[in-house]
Parts: structure tokens; C-alpha cells; sequence
């Protein structure tokens, strides 16, 4: 572990499994050593940690935590496996961190799926995650290249950017200030007769009530059109007045609902391994106003249930998708899963009342 301090009120950690093939960090130690260098200049306290037994003896709850992970030919970083390791089995051990993720690949595949895995093992072990935690490079750098052109700079330089400009949205991160009383949003696609998920969800709201004031779509009647894929200035322009090309439930209840809530929270059973079709139809939707409103300050959260197994994998799609994708931020423990198959035996699950009333406290 390498220690550099110079003042007290502003500290970065970053979390750099070490990669076993030498060769390949070359791109991401320049990358990493330009931030450095402008944050020690400006009296930023950095620290790394390259071992995951590293954190026998260090603490990261509480701080702003830069995880950068490179991979190797095969896509593969086995100190990133003892990491998650590590989280998995000290489960308060990111308590109130800011966390962040670089990921720099040899190929075009396997770095968002490694990140949002970490995110979510992170995420359980309290790590908050703000709006476009991500900064990925692929093989080539191609991911890059619309970046490049509008800022009329190389690849490589993009990526130098995107990095100091994350370590930067850690370091300043600040919790939203609101109104006094929460605005929550909650959105499903579920049969109140059938879904476990939505029983556990009236369990959360009754717990959540008397501070929030809540508003609940069923996106179930049919009426839910998919993305079409519009031309990027045809989207602009309906986004820009509130709407979309398409019209229905989601320009009448959902947009408004969104532009004014400061909490999402999304009821998610386990379709298949996925996000439902029309959950997944809201996502898509979105675009048309993430284009031309910040919801860098609103909240995320979910509720999966799974009849059998793979809660994890709905989670970490929400992530990509909401946190990653549509900028909002991702609190500790955001997500809350179960495992219940026959209908209603959710209220079976052992402390099932105990879990919805501590998961209501986290919904802020």
C-alpha cells in the first residue's frame, strides 16, 4: 500500500486489484498516474490498495473509493475475485463510502459485466455509487470515439479526462438536499393477486408513509409501447417539451412523476432472469427525458423476488441501466431480494416485516 498525504479534508482510496499480466497495465497506470499527480498537486490525501488482504487492516467505510480494475488478455483480474470475496464476507465493510469504477479491457467485451457485478457486491456492503459511476475502456478504445469527436481529442485523452473527472465527482460528492417530506415514485408491472414482489412492497410503503409522499404506477394495462429507436433530434425535440413520439402512460403519469420525485423505487420480479418487458420498455423510455433533465439527484432503488434463484442478475441490470446508464444515484443497499414461488409465500420468509421496515430506513 502506497500512502501520499498532504491535507485532511479531501482523501481518495483507490482500489487497484494487482493484475497479474504486467504487460497489460500500462494503459491504465498512465491513465491513473495523470489524475494522481493533479490531485496530489492540489493537496488530495491519496492512498492505494492493490490486495485485497490489504483491507484486513484498513477501513473504507466512510470514504471516497476508486475502484480501477484491469484485465487481462482473457478478461480476467483474479485479485478482483478476492475483492468481491472480501465484500461478500464483511457485509458493513463500505458502510457511507462514495464509490467509483474504472474498468480497462483488452477486448471489446467483459468490462461493463465485471463492473456492475462489483457494483453490486459493493452496494451490499453499503457503498453509495452517484450518477455514471463508470468509466470503461475497451480494447481498442472505440467506446470512446463520439467523445472524442465532440471534444475534439484522442482516445486516449478522453479517457485521461473521464477518470480525473470521476475521482473529482467522489471527492466533491455531497448528499441531494430536498424537500422535508420524500417524493418516492414506485413503479411495477405486476398482478396485485399473484406477485410476492408487490406484497413485499406493501410491506416497505407501510413502513415508509408516514414520511413519504408516495405515488404508484402499474405500467400492467397494456397501454405500454416499447422505444422505437427515434433519430437523436426527433427524441431531443419531444424531450424537451415532457413527451415522446409514442404518447401513452408513459408522457400522461410516468414523465411527470419522475421529473418530480427525489426516490425511484422499481418492483422487479424475476422474469427469466431479466426485468420484466414493460419494466424494461420504462427504461428504454426514459431517454426522451434523461436528454433534458438531471436526475443526477435522485435516488434509485428496487425490490426483487425470485421464484427460484438470480435476484443478483435483475439487480445488476438495474444498475446498468438506471445508476450506469440514466445518472441516478445508487445508495447502500439499494436493492432489496428474496427468493418466494408460490403466491404470498413471501410473508413466510423469516423477519420478512424486520427486513421491509429496515429496507423503508434506507429509502431517503
Amino acid at each position: 500500500m502506497t500512502d501520499v498525504s498532504t491535507a485532511e479534508d479531501k482523501r481518495l482510496v483507490i482500489v487497484r486489484p494487482v493484475c497479474e499480466l504486467q504487460g497489460r497495465t500500462a494503459r491504465m497506470e498512465e491513465v491513473l498516474s495523470s489524475t494522481v499527480d493533479r490531485l496530489r498537486s492540489e493537496g488530495v490525501q491519496v492512498t492505494v490498495v492493490a490486495m485485497a488482504s490489504e483491507l484486513q487492516r484498513i477501513s473504507l467505510a466512510g470514504e471516497h473509493v476508486l475502484f480501477a480494475i484491469c484485465l487481462s488478455e482473457a478478461g480476467v483480474n483474479m485479485e478482483y475475485y478476492r475483492l468481491l470475496e472480501y465484500f461478500r464476507q464483511h457485509p458493513d465493510c463500505l458502510e457511507g463510502a462514495v464509490g467509483g469504477i474504472i474498468v480497462d479491457g483488452s477486448s471489446e467485451l467483459f468490462t461493463k459485466a465485471l463492473a456492475r457485478r462489483l457494483a453490486f457486491s459493493a452496494n451490499m456492503a453499503g457503498c453509495l455509487f452517484p450518477g455514471k459511476p463508470l468509466v470503461e475502456a475497451t480494447g481498442s478504445l472505440h467506446n470512446f470515439d463520439v467523445l472524442s469527436m465532440v471534444r475534439d481529442v484522442p482516445s486516449m485523452e478522453v479517457y485521461k479526462q473521464q477518470v480525473e473527472e470521476l475521482a473529482r465527482k467522489l471527492i466533491d460528492f455531497k448528499w441531494p438536499q430536498g424537500e422535508e417530506r420524500l417524493r418516492v415514485l414506485a413503479v411495477h408491472a405486476s398482478s396485485r393477486g399473484t406477485s410476492n414482489t408487490l406484497l413485499l412492497w406493501d410491506k416497505v410503503r407501510s413502513y415508509l408513509e408516514d414520511r413519504a409522499d408516495i405515488t404508484e404506477i402499474s405500467l400492467r394495462n397494456g397501454s405500454m409501447i416499447d422505444c422505437r429507436g427515434c433519430r437523436y433530434e426527433e427524441c431531443l425535440h419531444f424531450g424537451e417539451n415532457d413527451g415522446c413520439f409514442y404518447g401513452g402512460i408513459m408522457t400522461e403519469q410516468v414523465y411527470p412523476a419522475i421529473i418530480n420525485c427525489d426516490a425511484l423505487v422499481m418492483i422487479c420480479p424475476n422474469y427469466n432472469d431479466a426485468i420484466g418487458a414493460n419494466l424494461t420498455a420504462f427504461i428504454n423510455r426514459l431517454t426522451a427525458i434523461f436528454r433534458t433533465h438531471d436526475f443526477s439527484k435522485k435516488r434509485i432503488y428496487a425490490l426483487v423476488v425470485s421464484g427460484y434463484s438470480g435476484s443478483d442478475i435483475v439487480a445488476e441490470q438495474v444498475i446498468g441501466a438506471i445508476n450506469f446508464n440514466k445518472a441516478f444515484i445508487m445508495p447502500g443497499h439499494f436493492c432489496l431480494t428474496e427468493t418466494a414461488h408460490e403466491p404470498r409465500s413471501i410473508l413466510k420468509v423469516p423477519d420478512i416485516d424486520r427486513k421491509a421496515a429496515r429496507f423503508a430506513q434506507i429509502i431517503r
